[in-house]
């Protein structure tokens, strides 16, 4: 007597195989914008992350500091905060001590600090009426 073959079905199989073929590349795809989308966005981030990124610290007196960053295939971040006009014109070389001013500033004190050619770090200090400055800080990785 003639045995039975038991038939096996090979169409889930292939369902499931085509279904991992097409999932991969429309995953990479919709991550792919996703991360795109995301990237480059200017977004607040913690002052204390940000000046150590900058390898600073902010001053015992900064008032209203707000700190931003951008990161894709660079990292830039920016700080912003007020001091006292009377310690505004020390805290740049103190922080940056191997600094120097660069070649134009448009405002009314700038240095600029570079670390193994990776780090750049950009101060600008700009006076303001009632006794106040305004300190700017970029810092930029390549």
């Amino acid at each position: 007597m003639g045995e039975k073959r038991a038939r096996r079905r090979w169409w889930p199989w292939a369902a499931a195989a085509a279904g991992v073929l097409c999932a991969v590349p429309a995953g990479m795809i919709v991550w792919g914008a996703y991360a795109l989308s995301e990237s480059g966005r200017e977004q607040a981030v913690d002052c204390g992350k940000a000046m150590e990124f900058a390898r600073a610290r902010l001053p015992a007196g900064a008032e209203g500091a707000r700190c931003t960053g951008q990161h894709w295939q660079d990292t830039l971040v920016e700080v912003e905060f007020r001091l006292p006009r009377a310690e505004a014109a020390a805290w740049p070389a103190a922080a940056y001590p191997a600094g120097a001013p660069p070649y134009s500033c448009a405002a009314d004190l700038c240095r600029s600090a570079s670390f193994d050619e990776q780090l750049y770090v950009a101060v600008e200090v700009v006076y303001e009426d009632g006794g106040t400055a305004l300190v700017r800080l970029r810092a930029f990785d390549v």
